[in-house]
């Protein structure tokens, strides 16, 4: 079963994308801050990290630079949703490592039309 990390201090997005994401036969974890999201990652192996920007602890973008320089990691998918504005952070994410940007408030649809398109 393909495992996704989302990473979002928003508890209610946490379980939005649990139920969501778990209809979808997706199997999740969750990190809520910057500082747990390595640990929950070296733990639970994700295929694709969903990321917020925002986040305790370190921003989003620390995550990402942090995730590139461990070996398992470098290669996983990571698709951004966040509240930043699309200009100028979708670009910085992309060139971050970032596979897609989702501007939040999200339609489901287009975050899940991401993860697949992230998965291949």
């Amino acid at each position: 079963m393909t495992k996704i990390l989302v990473i979002d201090d928003d508890a209610d997005i946490r379980k939005l994308l649990k139920i969501r994401l778990g209809s979808e036969g997706y199997d999740t974890a969750f990190a809520w801050d910057a500082v747990t999201a390595l640990t929950i990652a070296r733990k639970e192996d994700p295929d694709l990290i969903i990321l917020d920007l925002g986040l305790p602890g370190g921003d989003g973008y620390l995550v990402m630079e942090r995730l590139q320089t461990l070996a398992p990691f470098s290669m996983i998918p990571i698709v951004v949703l966040s509240a930043q504005p699309v200009e100028p952070h979708a670009e910085r994410a992309k060139a971050a490592g970032a596979h897609a940007f989702v501007e939040k408030p999200f339609e489901m649809e287009t975050l899940l039309a991401a993860v697949r398109d992230a998965l291949g």
